[in-house]
C-alpha cells in the first residue's frame, strides 16, 4: 500500500514537470547522459514532441564512455541531438581550479547553449538539477539560477532516489547509472588542471573499471597520489592481493608514485571537506 502511495505522489510530480515544460513551448536540454538529464529529456519529450533539442557538451572533462552514453539515451528517448565541443582549460578561472571552478564553468557552457537556442528557435533552457543538487557547495547551481536556466526536477521537489524511480517507472536504461560528475572534481581546489592531469585520472579510473567491473569509482589526484574511493557496496570487489598489486602497478606506470584506497569509500564532492574544515583560506573561496 505504502509503495502504490508513493508511485501516486511521484506521477503527481512527474504530471508537473511535464506541465511546466509544456508552458515553455520549445526547450534546449542540456543532456549530460546522467539519470537526472535523461529523465528530464524523456519528460520534454512527451510534453513537447518534436519542440526539443538535446545537446551534450563534449571535452577533456568528460569520463571516458559518458559521450557514447548520451548518445545512446537520446536515440532511446528519440529526441533530436547535438553534440557540441567546448575546451573549459581555455579559461584560466576554470583551469586554476579555484573553489567557485564550476561557476565559471557553468557560465561559459550556458552562454553557448543560448546562442544555440536562437538557432534553434528554442523558448528555454532545461537541465537536469535535482532538489538535492542545491545543498552544499554548489557554486555552478549559482550560474543556473544567474542565467535563468530552469531545473524542472528541483523546481518539484525531486530529489536523486526520487528521479531514479521515476526513470525505473519510464524505462530509462539510465535509472540505475552512478552518478558521474566531470573529471575536473577529481582534483583539490587550487591544485591547476591540464589536459594532462585529465587524461591520467581518466586512463586510471578506466583502468580500475576494466580490472574489476567497478562501477561507482573516483580516482582523486593529490599530485604524487592516486586516492581511490569506490562505492561504498564495492569497496570488497578491490579486497584481493594480486588484484591490488596490478591496479597499483597500472596507476604507477601512468606517473603516480604512491596508490592509496580511501577506506570511506566514495562520497559526492569529497574534495568540498577541505571547505568545511576551512583548509582553503576564506579570501579565496570567497566565504
Amino acid at each position: 500500500m505504502k509503495e502504490n502511495v508513493n508511485e501516486e505522489f511521484l506521477k503527481r510530480k512527474m504530471e508537473k514537470v511535464i506541465s511546466k515544460l509544456k508552458e515553455k513551448g520549445s526547450v534546449l536540454v542540456a543532456l549530460s547522459g546522467g539519470v537526472d538529464s535523461s529523465l528530464v529529456a524523456k519528460l520534454a519529450k512527451i510534453a513537447l514532441g518534436d519542440k526539443v533539442l538535446a545537446v551534450t557538451a563534449d571535452s577533456m572533462t568528460l569520463p571516458p564512455g559518458e559521450l557514447e552514453e548520451a548518445k545512446k539515451i537520446a536515440k532511446e528517448i528519440g529526441v533530436k541531438h547535438l553534440i557540441i565541443q567546448v575546451n573549459e582549460l581555455s579559461n584560466p578561472n576554470f583551469a586554476e581550479n579555484p573553489p567557485e571552478r564550476c561557476y565559471y564553468c557553468k557560465k561559459e557552457l550556458i552562454s553557448e547553449l543560448k546562442r544555440l537556442a536562437r538557432e534553434h528557435n528554442l523558448a528555454a533552457i532545461v537541465d537536469g538539477t535535482n532538489a538535492e543538487d542545491l545543498k552544499g557547495h554548489r557554486p555552478g547551481a549559482l550560474a543556473l539560477i544567474e542565467e535563468g536556466v530552469f531545473s524542472p526536477l528541483a523546481d518539484v521537489g525531486l530529489t536523486k532516489n526520487d528521479v531514479r524511480k521515476l526513470a525505473k517507472m519510464l524505462g530509462l536504461s539510465t535509472a540505475e547509472k552512478p552518478s558521474m560528475a566531470c573529471l575536473s572534481s577529481r582534483f583539490p581546489y587550487l591544485q591547476r588542471i591540464t589536459q594532462e592531469k585529465l587524461r591520467r585520472v581518466a586512463e586510471a579510473e578506466k583502468t580500475i573499471k576494466q580490472l574489476t567491473g567497478i562501477k561507482e569509482l573516483r580516482v582523486r589526484d593529490h599530485g604524487d597520489i592516486a586516492r581511490v574511493e569506490v562505492g561504498r557496496n564495492e569497496r570488497k570487489l578491490l579486497y584481493n592481493e594480486q588484484l591490488m598489486d596490478t591496479i597499483a602497478g597500472k596507476l604507477k606506470a601512468l606517473g603516480f608514485k604512491y596508490v592509496t584506497m580511501d577506506l570511506q569509500g566514495y562520497r559526492s564532492g569529497s574534495m568540498d571537506e577541505l571547505l568545511e574544515r576551512k583548509i582553503i583560506p576564506e579570501k579565496i573561496h570567497g566565504k
